[in-house]
């Protein structure tokens, strides 16, 4: 191919990169295979570009090629799960930090790394909802070829047809995987609440974040404890460890997370959810340094879910965010 010709490809292709991100991160619940994954593709579609003979859309000829290498990635088998797919609730008096590889669990994503820019608000609260932790872990209950049916067909809005298509198989084999897709994803439904989170936030729900903030900077406890939804869930990933209840839960704060108090909350997009990246102060040199990316689940006017993800080396590189911050007064100066 000639440069331009080379060029022309590698915009086209690139063009397709989030989109294409979001869906092998849906099918393979690693933000980092999702990642590796796509350039997979990416690599294997520049190479073969002149086979490509153009009896479908570029698009979808990219959905195909990455669907084979997701079903080629989970042949091992491997579901990724969070901590309350795994064990039972530990109550507070027997918390212990047992840590699992990383490969056990569900990862955390950016939201601009996966959700494509939209003007259409039903497609973009669509897309949010496909990748919020509760759905994305029941997607992982699913074989995986009923994973890749579920996503193309209610997520991506595919016809039955274009999924057949991509799948080489007939509609009839495509409308059964789905209808056993569903009735799974139902099944777990029954057994947890989704998370109800307005896009954008609405006003009641903004107000219960700034309190979050406060009550977690100020290591209020009484405050945080009014925040909580009585069925809460705090899980700590890659530790296996999960706690119920606001007792449970500040509890936890106060004694094993004690070396939180002091921290600062920093907002971030995940998973089409309200985050924070929590910075917890550093008694050697002072500042802060990088201690959790927080996932947290709203449903009336309560948080349900507080997740936090531990693996900062790896987690605040992916959402751009820097490994230390100085302490507050040269925060303002720097405009951090």
């Amino acid at each position: 191919m000639s440069d331009t010709v080379t060029t022309d490809l590698d915009l086209r292709l690139e063009k397709h990169r989030t989109e294409l991100t979001g869906y092998c991160y849906r099918m393979l619940g690693s933000s980092f295979e999702a990642e590796d994954a796509v350039q997979d593709t990416m690599v294997r579609a520049w190479r073969s570009y002149e086979k490509f003979e153009g009896r479908s859309s570029l698009r979808s000829w990219l959905y195909r090629i990455a669907t084979n290498v997701c079903l080629d990635m989970l042949t091992a088998g491997n579901k990724r799960a969070r901590p309350m797919d795994l064990t039972d609730s530990t109550p507070l008096a027997q918390a212990a930090l047992s840590p699992r590889p990383d490969n056990t669990w569900l990862e955390p994503m950016p939201d601009a790394r996966v959700l494509p820019t939209t003007d259409d608000p039903a497609e973009a609260a669509v897309a949010k909802e496909s990748v919020r932790l509760a759905f994305m872990a029941a997607l992982q209950q699913l074989p995986a070829k009923q994973r890749a049916v579920l996503i193309l067909r209610e997520v991506l809005a595919w016809k039955a047809s274009e999924v057949a298509e991509l799948l080489d198989t007939t509609v009839a084999s495509v409308n059964s995987a789905l209808q056993r897709a569903r009735a799974t994803l139902a099944e777990r439904e029954q057994h947890g609440a989704e998370a109800a989170v307005s896009d954008p936030l609405d006003e009641e729900q903004q107000k219960l974040l700034d309190r979050y903030v406060a009550a977690f900077e100020g290591y209020d406890m009484t405050a945080l404890t009014a925040l909580l939804h009585e069925d809460a869930v705090m899980t700590m990933p890659p530790f296996d460890l999960w706690l119920t209840g606001p007792s449970d839960i500040t509890g936890f704060m106060t004694t094993l997370g004690a070396p939180c108090a002091g921290s600062h909350l920093v907002p971030v997009q995940v998973n089409g959810l309200p985050g924070f990246a929590q910075y917890k102060p550093d008694p050697e040199k002072g500042g802060y340094v990088p201690w959790a990316v927080q996932v947290l689940e709203i449903s009336d006017g309560r948080i349900t879910g507080f997740h936090c993800f531990l693996d900062t080396q790896r987690w605040f590189p992916l959402f751009g965010l820097p490994l230390r911050l100085e302490a507050e007064t040269d925060q303002v100066e720097k405009g951090v």
